[in-house]
């Protein structure tokens, strides 16, 4: 399980040491050596479990799926980081502001009591 790249679709066959590795930063983790750099890479797709050769230099869009069950396994980059977002179709102004009436809570709690006072009244 790799904890650089979330949601790895691959493995890869590093060129040096004919290891596999989830991603190049696993690799200098777990190796005594550096990664050699090669054109043609291995990969081992994790769905269907089958080996398939890909050249970088003869890289195209439609590479970007495995061979043999369409597995789309090159996934934009992102840096995991601890953040609150809000999820949306579409956002607008009122997923990010409360418009709620601040003053509602008030006015009913007054308005049970008469007067704004709590406690028994004395006649």
């Amino acid at each position: 399980m790799c904890k650089h790249i979330l949601n790895a679709q691959v493995a890869i066959r590093a060129p040096c040491c004919k290891k596999w590795y989830d991603c190049p930063e696993c690799h200098e983790e777990k190796a005594d050596h550096p990664l050699k750099k090669s054109y043609e890479m291995v990969f081992a797709c994790k769905k269907c479990k089958k080996v398939f050769r890909k050249d970088t230099r003869e890289y195209e869009e439609a590479d970007e799926y495995c061979p043999h069950c369409d597995n789309h396994y090159v996934i934009p980059a992102k840096t995991p980081e601890l953040r609150i977002e809000v999820e949306g179709e579409q956002g607008d102004h009122r997923m990010i502001r409360d418009e709620r009436d601040p003053d509602r809570a008030r006015r009913a709690d007054n308005s049970i009591f008469g007067n704004g006072q709590i406690g028994f009244l004395n006649k």
